[in-house]
């Protein structure tokens, strides 16, 4: 058939197009397919892939995001009420932090972070990290990602990296509105430890900024465990809860007094190290320990969440 019969054709089909687009179209051709030198295609950009910024909209939409930092900051006025409607005495100066949370801003501070930091801040971040790769799969978008194509070692990194950018802001959030609740109700007064020590509210706040920072780190184990999860399950729920349930298993075993020195190895030992920065003469020993176990912990784990994650079929 000649080129010149093809439209009279198609339209006594009930096709009916422009013979122009047609030849633009077979001039068009196939898409460029040309290698370069590093093995891949020509114009494709590896770093251009799941931008840093994109992932961490894409998360701060998310409603359990929103549900978190909503909790987060709603806690020190939960606890102010509590205090209220209990019997709490400001002018205590022995016993234990938790009866000095309303001598003054400080001492409120130290007491949120500590009857938070068990459960509620590991489990926060444990949500974080143990859903970031893990809900992808259970959305069966993970291949998708993958055929874009993004790096599997790229794709790990930004979401590890967008998952501590709000660990970080989310335990930060906490001492810092309960700092601004606590100056309201309370005051902006030297904090007091059990012991009678009374440390400068300036001092104070450079010991909780310390402090918080001590955390971070110390719950770095916790990121990485997460993370190893993450990517050896489809279940979010499954890799948050197995977080979870180490850390609680730490805890108590941390509790056996029977287990004497080798309570020192569980990663969850020195996680209440950071009070000891509410004094005059601050012991930096077991802080010191605190973080060398945190970060090699976070080490092995975090080691074997890429290895995994790198070799691991993806089929959702």
């Amino acid at each position: 058939m000649s080129k010149a019969d093809k439209p009279e054709t198609l339209a006594s089909a009930g096709v009916h197009t422009d013979p122009a687009a047609l030849e633009e179209l077979s001039a068009a051709g196939a898409p460029s397919t040309e290698v370069g030198r590093d093995g891949g295609v020509v114009g494709y950009r590896p770093g251009r892939t799941l931008r840093l910024g994109v992932e961490l909209r894409r998360q701060l939409r998310r409603r359990r995001t929103q549900l978190v930092l909503a909790l987060v900051a709603l806690l020190p006025i939960i606890l102010v009420i509590a205090f209220e409607i209990g019997d709490a005495n400001p002018n205590r100066r022995s016993g234990a932090f938790i009866d000095l949370a309303t001598a003054s801003a400080p001492n409120f501070v130290v007491v949120a972070m500590l009857v938070s930091g068990s459960f509620l801040l590991p489990m926060i971040v444990a949500l974080y990290f143990g859903d970031t790769v893990a809900s992808e799969a259970s959305w069966s978008s993970m291949k998708y990602l993958l055929a874009i194509p993004v790096p599997r070692h790229r794709l790990l990194r930004q979401k590890a990296v967008a998952s501590a950018l709000l660990s970080a802001f989310t335990l930060t959030l906490l001492p810092l509105v309960a700092l601004v609740v606590g100056v309201v109700w309370y005051g902006a007064g030297s904090a007091i430890s059990p012991t009678g020590d009374s440390v400068s509210f300036g001092a104070s706040l450079v010991a909780i900024t310390l402090g918080t920072v001590y955390v971070i780190i110390q719950l770095s184990w916790v990121a990485a465990l997460g993370l190893l999860l993450s990517v050896s399950t489809d279940t979010p729920l499954g890799a948050v809860g197995g977080t979870v349930l180490v850390s609680i298993l730490s805890q108590i075993l941390d509790q056996i007094t029977a287990l004497g020195d080798l309570r020192e190895f569980l990663p969850t030992h020195f996680a209440f190290a950071w009070m000891e920065l509410i004094a005059t003469d601050v012991d930096w020993t077991n802080m010191a320990s605190g973080v060398l176990s945190a970060v090699v912990y976070a080490a092995v784990f975090g080691m074997l969440a890429a290895r995994r994650f790198a070799t691991k079929d993806i089929t959702s």
